[in-house]
This record gives C-alpha cells, sequence and structure tokens, in this order.
C-alpha cells in the first residue's frame, strides 16, 4: 500500500476566466470546489490507476466537515485527524490559455497534542505500509522537523518514503535521508540558494540534492520534463510538446504515478517516464482535474528518456 500524509490539506477553489491580465477585468466561466492537498491529489491518481493507497489527513471546523464530505465516495479509505480549526481554503485563476495564478491560505494553526496524533496515526498503518508519502507544506504550529521524524520510524518499519515538500521541512527531510526527494524547480531554487536557468544546472541541482541525504532526486521542470538523480546514473526525461491548459497539480501526479510504477516493478528510469506521463496529460486537463491511466499511457509513449551515465 502506498499511505500519503497530507499535514496541510485544502478545499481547492478553482475558477475559470476567458483571460488573466493585468490591471483589465476577467469573466469568469466556472467555479469548482474540490478538496485538495498533494497527499489527497497522490492518492486519487493511484486509486484511479489501479493501486492501493490510504490518505490520512487533519480536519476541523466547518471546512473539515465540507472537506470530509468531498471525501466521501472518492474510492480509497481517507483517515481524518480531528483538530480544532478549519482547513484551509485555496484559490486558483486559470484562464482557456493555461495562464494560471495560484493563491494559498497558510492553514490552521495545530497545537502539540494535535502533531502527536497525526504521528500517532502514521505510526499505526505504517506496518500495512510499502511507500510512505510526505506531502505539501506545514501549517502554523507543526515543527519543521515532523516530515524528518517520520522518515527515522518509516525506516525503522523497512517503509519506503518520497519527501514532497518545500522550506525548511524539505530541508531537514532530505538530511533525515528519503528514498525519494521530489522538489520541483522554484523549491529546489529555494533549497540550494540558487537560480536554475540552464539543463546543466538542473542536472547539476538533481545530484546536489541527492548527495544531501536523498537516495534518489526527482526534478520536476513542467513542461521541459524532469530530471531523475538516482545512485545509478542521471536520467533526462522529456514529455512531448502539448498545450497545457491548467498545470497545477501535474508535479503531485508526476510522483504519484512514479511510485505506482515503482509498484509494478519498473526501474526508476521507466518509472520516471510513467511520472511525467502522468503529469503532461494532466496538464492538457481543465481545471483540478488528473489524468487516467489510459490517457497517460498515450503519452507515455511519446515520452523520451535519455540515461546520462
Amino acid at each position: 500500500m502506498i499511505l500519503t500524509l497530507t499535514v496541510n490539506p485544502a478545499i481547492d477553489r478553482t475558477i475559470t476566466v476567458d483571460r488573466l491580465a493585468f490591471e483589465d477585468r476577467a469573466y469568469i466561466l466556472s467555479s469548482k470546489d474540490s478538496p485538495g492537498g498533494r497527499g489527497i491529489n497522490a492518492s486519487g491518481v493511484v486509486h484511479s490507476f489501479g493501486g492501493k493507497t490510504t490518505a490520512i489527513v487533519p480536519a476541523g471546523g466547518s471546512s473539515g466537515t465540507r472537506f470530509t464530505e468531498f471525501m466521501q465516495g472518492c474510492g480509497f479509505p481517507v483517515v481524518v485527524v480531528p483538530i480544532r480549526n478549519k482547513v484551509r481554503t485555496n484559490l486558483t485563476i486559470t484562464d482557456r490559455h493555461g495562464l494560471t495564478v495560484k493563491l494559498n491560505e497558510p492553514g490552521p494553526k495545530l497545537e502539540k497534542p494535535e502533531v502527536a496524533k497525526i504521528e500517532k496515526t502514521v505510526r499505526a498503518y505504517l506496518d500495512k505500509t510499502r511507500w510512505l508519502m510526505l506531502c505539501g507544506s506545514l501549517p502554523p504550529g507543526v515543527p519543521a522537523n515532523l516530515y524528518a521524524g517520520l522518515i527515522h520510524e518509516a525506516q525503522k518499519r523497512n517503509v519506503k518514503t518520497l519527501l514532497d515538500t518545500d522550506g525548511d521541512a524539505l530541508l531537514e527531510g532530505i538530511e533525515a535521508r528519503p528514498t525519494v526527494a521530489t522538489p520541483n524547480q522554484p523549491e529546489a531554487e529555494r533549497l540550494l540558494n540558487a537560480a536554475l536557468l540552464t539543463r546543466t544546472h538542473y542536472l547539476a541541482a538533481a545530484e546536489r540534492i541527492r548527495r544531501m541525504g536523498a537516495d534518489a532526486v526527482l526534478l520536476s521542470l513542467g513542461a521541459r520534463g524532469a530530471i531523475g538523480a538516482f545512485a545509478d546514473g542521471t536520467v533526462e526525461v522529456l514529455p512531448p510538446r502539448v498545450e497545457a491548459v491548467s498545470p497545477i497539480g501535474a508535479g503531485d501526479a508526476l510522483a504519484a504515478a512514479f511510485l505506482w510504477a515503482m509498484e509494478r516493478e519498473s526501474d526508476n528510469a521507466d518509472a520516471l517516464r510513467w511520472g511525467v506521463a502522468a503529469g503532461t496529460a494532466s496538464a492538457k486537463l481543465p481545471g483540478m482535474k488528473f489524468a487516467s491511466l489510459e490517457e497517460a499511457r498515450e503519452v507515455y509513449h511519446q515520452v523520451e528518456v535519455r540515461r546520462l551515465g
């Protein structure tokens, strides 16, 4: 089973407009609310691909009740850890040309007993798990070393880990030696305190992050695909050119499809090929939608993999 933890879930409000232009009006074409958060998204992709997954999320307040209602009928188990404060709401505005603005609330403040309850819930599921995905930002009140501690706990149970976060949580998590770390380009730039502008920069950054502690690094580059830095070498995975309608969430699809493929005993390069295919296929869809296995497979056959030694 692939277990996902989303410490800072959200109700994602996606608004589609005719066009986004600075200092000019836009007309709303549609608006939709849905449950969100990197781990929730990843579990959704794994489930839709036929994999087995369970998602752990804290939720509270009236928006937490609404979030839980949204998750009913999602098809996979969702374990809700009760908290006092309400779930945040994130706003994504996208136009018909793929231009997107994303505005995120920081999330509810969690108290120490609530954080401890989350950790206890994760530990209770580790013995039933092959992969633990630690996903997304940490809300106020949660220490930056939460993911690092859970990585150490997973290692004791021989559970592999994937770390998908940002900032201090990413830095401390990588130092705990996760199996895989999946930063995107802006997250890698913040981690390394360096601008990544060229292919040479991308290749060097992925290897540098791997040497910081992660066994493997998947550096997501959006329309440019991804770089995979592994112990046995580096691969560059290039997607076909597509018309991106809504790229938000493509990185979640990449990480989820990578683990799904690894569970099917793909090698690292082929698993990353599936990840890039799922992310690319998802970017072609409007709003916060994720590609089906059939849609990802169609793109998979067009994805190029270059092994760089």
